[in-house]
């Protein structure tokens, strides 16, 4: 693992004990995060970071979220607010398309669940 890193990281995440995971996961290596239970509370949380001069670092998003927006629609709309934003999207279902051509889904990496600290550091590593 690298040196600890600062920033901020919003994690779209439906299961609430693999968000806590994370999060836990995110603030040992350096961040600070932030949690939305689906897709619609993440863009509203990009787009008001974003507003406010503090953006996020970066964004995991789960790819499906049941009875939700998942990280499939959210990206979009987050990449209409921000062409720029480094958006990670993260499944238990490495087959998915998604999972393996997440580029053309508007994605700037991927990491399959249930991921090791290392993993996410070094994914996170390659786009901060």
């Amino acid at each position: 693992m690298s040196e600890k890193t600062s920033g901020c990281i919003l994690v779209l995440e439906d299961e609430e004990m693999v968000s806590e995971i994370a999060i836990q996961m995110l603030e040992h290596i350096g961040y600070d995060a932030v949690h939305a239970v689906d897709g619609v509370e993440a863009i509203e949380l990009y787009r008001q970071r974003l507003l406010s001069g503090a953006p996020f670092t970066a964004v995991i998003m789960d790819l499906s979220i049941p009875n939700g927006v998942g990280g499939a629609e959210a990206v979009k709309e987050v990449l209409k607010i921000d062409p720029h934003a480094k958006v990670i999207v993260s499944s238990g279902y490495t087959l998915d398309p998604v999972m393996t051509d997440y580029q053309s889904h508007g994605f700037s990496a991927a990491i399959a669940k249930p991921f090791s600290l290392a993993d996410l550091s070094k994914v996170l590593n390659s786009l901060c």
